[in-house]
């Protein structure tokens, strides 16, 4: 069968990632980059063998691609996907899948339309902890994360909310096989004019609760999730891809026994189980583990999340709010 042809749409910090994975996975021929910074373009494409593009139109153009990963600034991902898909391309797009619900429907609609895999780049769900705690867990009754570390000028186009609190959202909700009734949420802009730390709790109607910090203003850096049961309290490290299970056992005497388990399984890097699955999944023609729906989803969340920082902030109300 012959090799998909895949192309990278910006080739920035993560970009290049994509485009150096892309020459890794079996069945797929990556066949140019682009980018709107030429020097850059040139720098990536070079050391990989393709040619290196300065407009999506040319590329498509000149390469006629099967599979693009558009890994440009939030605010372009809409023009750039819907250019893509026009041209009958499957698209996996980084998170957040677009700057608005609204382009996210109108995305989803022309996926259905032209019958094209849309996958979204959330990537903590190809995080091999993250996966195999998936296998085990039962009734999740609290989940907390933190998602935290020092600032970088790096992303600047969007806040930590669609930046770092959209992975954990995107997460629990996939984790809570029940419907969202409540969020509350805080946050507070420290070195920009977006939110740089905020709070959300989510609360389910079958009773459970999720919190989830995010900071990208922390000195110590922390990836963790952590996921209470009935019996039974489970740690995740999402950057070690470490599991950690605690448990306490009654012995026969009426004594409490604390007991930790640490599940031992292969651990894999996310991003090339995450494009191998976009890949198979063009090749196949099945809907990717990961699709517009639940981008869709996890970006209606961060912006009701948003809507309460905001109010908030301009109400000068109380520290918490629900809506």
């Amino acid at each position: 069968m012959d090799n998909i042809k895949v192309g990278v749409i910006g080739v920035g910090h993560l970009g290049m990632h994509h485009a150096r994975v892309y020459t890794e996975i079996l069945g797929a021929q990556l066949v140019g980059v682009v980018d709107i910074n030429e020097e850059r373009a040139h720098s990536v494409a070079g050391p990989l063998g393709v040619i290196p593009y300065s407009t999506i139109e040319a590329f498509i153009k000149q390469t006629r691609p099967d599979a693009l990963s558009i890994v440009v600034p939030t605010s372009y991902h809409f023009e750039v996907a819907k250019i893509a898909m026009e041209n009958g391309i499957h698209v996996l797009i980084e998170k957040p899948v677009t700057s608005s619900v609204d382009e996210a429907e109108q995305l989803l609609n022309l996926a259905v339309k032209n019958d094209l895999i849309l996958q979204v780049g959330h990537i903590e769900r190809f995080n091999s902890a993250v996966q195999h705690v998936r296998e085990f867990i039962n009734d999740p009754y609290f989940i907390q994360t933190h998602r935290m570390g020092p600032f970088s000028p790096r992303i600047s186009d969007v806040g930590v909310v669609l930046d770092l609190m959209i992975h954990d959202v995107d997460i629990i909700l996939s984790m809570i096989n029940s419907e969202l009734v409540s969020i509350s949420a805080i946050g507070r802009c420290i070195r920009t004019d977006h939110e740089d730390i905020a709070s959300a709790q989510l609360t389910f109607a079958n009773g459970a609760m999720a919190q989830i910090l995010v900071s990208r203003v922390s000195e110590k850096r922390i990836r963790q999730m952590e996921i209470t049961e009935a019996e039974r309290y489970i740690t995740v490290n999402y950057e070690t891809q470490d599991i950690s299970v605690q448990r306490c056992v009654r012995q026969s005497g009426g004594n409490l026994v604390e007991v930790m388990e640490h599940p031992v399984f292969p651990k894999t890097e996310p991003l090339k189980m995450e494009l191998q699955h976009f890949v198979s999944c063009v090749r196949e023609g099945r809907q990717p583990m990961v699709g517009i729906k639940d981008g869709k989803r996890a970006l209606e969340v961060c912006v009701a999340v948003l809507r309460q920082i905001h109010e908030e902030k301009n109400s000068g109300g109380s520290i918490l709010s629900a809506i």
